[in-house]
Order: C-alpha cells, then sequence, then structure tokens
C-alpha cells in the first residue's frame, strides 16, 4: 500500500468515528493519523479528489439530508448535529450544496448522496460507504433470497419449539393482518399492478395515488399492468445491468420517507409479491379457475432459460 492510499485509509478511520464530535478540526484529525497537517492535506487530497476537510463537511451534509427524511427533528438541531453554528449557516450550506434550503428540500426530497471524486458517502444508519471495485450482481440477490428464505424458516422452528402440540397441530385460519387489510380477489389484483407503480414511482420522486386502486374493474387493472408491468421490468434490468442493486434511494411515498437499496426494493416486491399471488391463485381455484394451478414459478422459469 502506497503512503498516499494508507494515509486515505487511515482518514476514513477517523472519520468515521468522529462524525459525532461537532468540534473536531482539521489539526485533530492530522494528528489522529499521525502526520502533520500540511502532509495529510495534500496526501488525503491526492487520494478522494478533495481537501479532507472538505469531505468531512460533505459527509456530515449528506447525513444531515438523510436525518431531514427520516426523522422529525427540528432543522436547528439537525444543522448543529452537523457541525454548523447557526439555522442561517446550515441553511446556506445546505442550498448550495443541494440547491435549495433544507426546509423546501425536505417537503419533497431527492438523494441524499452528493457528488464526490472519492465515492465516499455517509451510509445509513451512521456509517460510511467506501468505493468498491465489484457490485452487487442479479444472481448474488437471488443468492441472498434464498439465504433469507434458509435463516427465516430456521428462526420459524425455533419458535415454534416453544409451543406445545395442541398448538402445533391447530387447523390455521390464514392471518394477513399487517400486510392487506380484508384482502379480495379484487383488492389483492389491485395492489399486485400498484406495487409496482408504486415503486416505480418511489425510485423516480414522483408522488403515487394509492386510491387508484380502490374499486379498479378488472379491465381498468389490466390496462395499468400494460403500461406499468414494462416499465417496472425496464427499470429493474437496469439497475441490474448497471449494477446498482447496492445504491439507495429515497422513498418520499413513505411516511415519513425512508432511505432503501434498489436490492432491498427487489426482494421486498417479490417477498410481498409471492405472499399475494398465493392467495389470488387459491381464491381463483375455489371459483374454479384452475389452469394456474398454485403459481410455482419453477416451470416457467426453466422455460425461459
Amino acid at each position: 500500500m502506497s503512503a498516499t492510499s494508507d494515509a486515505f485509509a487511515r482518514f476514513l478511520d477517523v472519520l468515521a468515528e468522529t462524525l459525532d464530535e461537532r468540534e473536531t478540526s482539521g489539526d485533530a484529525l492530522a494528528a489522529r493519523v499521525h502526520l502533520s497537517r500540511y502532509y495529510f492535506d495534500r496526501l488525503v487530497s491526492a487520494a478522494a479528489g478533495e481537501p479532507p476537510a472538505a469531505l468531512r463537511r460533505r459527509v456530515l451534509l449528506e447525513r444531515a439530508a438523510y436525518r431531514l427524511v427520516t426523522t422529525d427533528d427540528h432543522l436547528l438541531e439537525i444543522g448543529l448535529e452537523a457541525g454548523y453554528a447557526s439555522h442561517e449557516a446550515f441553511t446556506r450550506a445546505f442550498a448550495r450544496a443541494y440547491g435549495e434550503p433544507p426546509s423546501r428540500w425536505r417537503s419533497a426530497p431527492t438523494g441524499f448522496r452528493l457528488d464526490a471524486p472519492s465515492h465516499v458517502h455517509f451510509h445509513p444508519p451512521g456509517s460510511l460507504r467506501l468505493p468498491t471495485d465489484r457490485k452487487v450482481t442479479g444472481m448474488e440477490l437471488l443468492t441472498r433470497m434464498v439465504e433469507h428464505h434458509i435463516w427465516l424458516v430456521s428462526e420459524m422452528l425455533t419458535r415454534a419449539e416453544r409451543l406445545d402440540d395442541e398448538v402445533l397441530d391447530r387447523p390455521i385460519e390464514l392471518s394477513v393482518d399487517g400486510i392487506d387489510r380484508d384482502p379480495t380477489l379484487r383488492s389483492l389484483l389491485a395492489r399486485l399492478v400498484g406495487q409496482m407503480a408504486m415503486w416505480d414511482a418511489a425510485t423516480h420522486d414522483e408522488p403515487y395515488d394509492f386510491d387508484a386502486e380502490k374499486g379498479a374493474s378488472i379491465a381498468e387493472l389490466r390496462y395499468r399492468l400494460a403500461d406499468t408491468g414494462p416499465a417496472f421490468l425496464g427499470q429493474i434490468r437496469s439497475i441490474v445491468d448497471e449494477g446498482r442493486l447496492d445504491e439507495t434511494f429515497v422513498d418520499a411515498i413513505c411516511d415519513p420517507p425512508q432511505v432503501f437499496t434498489y436490492g432491498g426494493m427487489i426482494a421486498h416486491v417479490l417477498t410481498f409479491a409471492a405472499h399475494r399471488r398465493t392467495l389470488v391463485c387459491g381464491a381463483l381455484y375455489d371459483a374454479g379457475i384452475t389452469d394456474l394451478d398454485n403459481g410455482d414459478p419453477m416451470r416457467w422459469v426453466a422455460e425461459a432459460a
């Protein structure tokens, strides 16, 4: 490792450790890396493409933007946490970086990461995201979903061990509390279509009208799917092809807004869509429509391959 990269690595360690130290100065950071301020600034700037003090200010601003969309904290409190002595100083710095003052940005948030030559960014909830030569691939996402499946089954078995035989052998009345309230075949189909439209809107910083799902006719849902399906699939293909599964976006549709990764969003959609598809297939089967069976994708995937 060269002196430059070694100093940069040590600086990143110190930076992560001192994000909550409001009074940290450039001299103090240099001392913790065991370099003079002159060589510290020179080596870090060469590696990062920006001076260490500027890098730290940017990361703290990114954290402040994240706090704006994920908390109800007062602007002054967030600004002080980011190292600014007053509401006015924080507002000026934020507006220069994000193009509008924090109060206005908070009402319609976009991505919280600022352009940076080093690709070092704030990573929620309280650490740094460092540049990497590898990206999460589609195959890795699939593997992670299988790993989650195995983990979840193991956790279910662990909890089931606490129950007696009467509970274990009791007939199950299907519960969907927390997922869909009073589901019907129509509402489940509307949510399956709407879920794709909702996430497509969220990742493009656009609003979504949940009322559009209420009472929709099957013809209306087919019309929406003809537009939403290809758009959602095209976006997923772009995310996978461009290696952006581990990138984050702000979902302003949530109240309060949340920050998710694209890979996490895809896993979420597939998980809850699988639940709803299973219920729909069962409802269709009960209605005498049996050609979809239980919706198992095994043969469909094999035929596509």
